[in-house]
């Protein structure tokens, strides 16, 4: 069992381990205020999961949330003083749905290098009725503006290219995509944090809107309101702190993809050409995890449970091959074979996922990590992971955003 006390504000140390000491979130749903409210929960709670006072706290590291105002663009000082100035040092990342990973990867970053010893880390998001778009105004040099404007290619259109890709190179079909809503549905029913905790049949997802075929509504996530958070610190530090056995950041991935890119990827209107330089040795989403595994030195038969970024159903089907949990095209026989829920041999999405989520666009990637962390803590009631000691997430950013976290116990 984790014993912690209230921090010191002593001296700093230099630790290669970095350290989970508490995490907390804000439920995600429509509630109708402002992002500063709900990262102001978040991170009081994971204060409060980690034993540590705010007066302690060194770094303050913000996703920012475009969407919300002046305050959105400078999140790492509107949280620092919203939860009262206290002389911490800040800093602000944005890199889109991978915003939070970045930030992480910031925070663990200070704390290696000894310019800081107790990060909080966190994401908070207001989102608009709908799905997303840009902001207003002509940005004639902006691929995601154009997207819209040229095409009128919103998000779930590009979901349903991914499905449609899925369906005609491995077979899947769109009872395979409802499988997946109806998996995640179940595993969100006992998830405090979820927006949607309501059983969900095949037949509910299949009788639902088509959006974009070969997608349905219930295929696609929603947008939401809500927020995570995420204190770190060096190992020897948690150590002082009664913490001797802590989850810890075995690794933080942000690639960005290789040239040429022959997947069309959201917001772009085309892939390369492979003619001249042929395919890249390894795609985009698959490089992404590769790296997390090569840091933290494990292999994917290590992994205990994975939280992807179900955007739509067909996804998560992508990210489990992508994540090396199985070989391409062999997704779906997991998934028919319950491999992929809670009590199977590898879970996805055992918090729902963003089918019971939503998006909240700075805090998922920080969202995932809790989840894990309460995972590899053996606290995730009603979902938990039977002896759960390595967890991995995957999400992935606008513009070569990568995004995976790993996580160890």
């Amino acid at each position: 069992m984790e014993t912690r006390h209230r921090a010191g504000r002593g001296g700093r140390s230099v630790s290669g381990d970095v350290a989970v000491l508490g995490v907390g979130m804000h439920p995600w749903g429509k509630w109708g205020r402002s992002f500063v409210t709900y990262g102001v929960h978040a991170a009081r709670a994971a204060l409060a999961d980690a034993g540590v006072d705010w007066q302690d706290v060194d770094l303050v590291v913000g996703g920012e949330t475009v969407r919300n105002g002046y305050a959105g663009y400078v999140a790492g000082a509107t949280f620092a003083q919203a939860l009262g100035w206290n002389g911490a040092s800040v800093a602000t990342s944005y890199a889109a749905c991978a915003t939070g990973a970045q930030a992480l990867d910031t925070a663990r970053s200070r704390i290696r290098a000894g310019s800081s010893r107790i990060a909080l880390v966190i994401g908070a998001d207001t989102t608009p009725k709908g799905f997303l778009a840009p902001n207003a105004g002509e940005r004639w040099d902006d691929p995601d503006w154009l997207r819209f404007r040229l095409l009128g290619m919103t998000n779930p259109a590009y979901f349903a290219m991914y499905a449609r890709r899925r369906m005609d190179l491995f077979g899947a079909t769109v009872e395979d995509f409802a499988a997946v809503k109806v998996k995640n549905a179940a595993h969100g029913l006992d998830n405090p944090h979820a927006r949607y905790r309501k059983a969900v049949t095949a037949e509910d997802v299949l009788g639902s809107a088509v959006v974009a075929d070969p997608l349905h509504l219930l295929d696609i996530c929603a947008t939401s309101d809500g927020a995570a958070a995420v204190v770190l610190t060096s190992t020897e530090h948690a150590s002082r702190l009664g913490v001797t056995d802590p989850v810890r950041l075995g690794a933080v991935s942000t690639v960005t993809p290789t040239f040429p890119n022959t997947v069309l990827d959201m917001p772009n209107l085309s892939t390369d050409a492979a003619g001249t330089f042929g395919q890249p040795a390894t795609p985009f989403k698959e490089s992404i995890a590769r790296a997390a595994y090569e840091e933290a030195g494990v292999d994917p038969s290590d992994v205990d449970l994975a939280e992807v970024y179900d955007l739509s159903t067909a996804l998560e089907l992508d990210w489990m091959e992508d994540l090396g949990l199985c070989k391409q095209g062999e997704a779906e026989a997991l998934l028919r074979a319950g491999d992929t829920t809670i009590g199977g041999r590898i879970p996805v999405n055992p918090s729902g996922g963003l089918a019971c989520f939503g998006e909240a666009v700075p805090a998922q990637a920080l969202a995932q990590v809790c989840e894990v962390t309460w995972q590899l803590r053996g606290r995730a009631t009603g979902r938990q992971v039977e002896g759960a000691r390595v967890g991995i997430t995957a999400n992935q950013g606008l513009f070569g955003h990568g995004s995976s976290v790993l996580l160890t116990r």
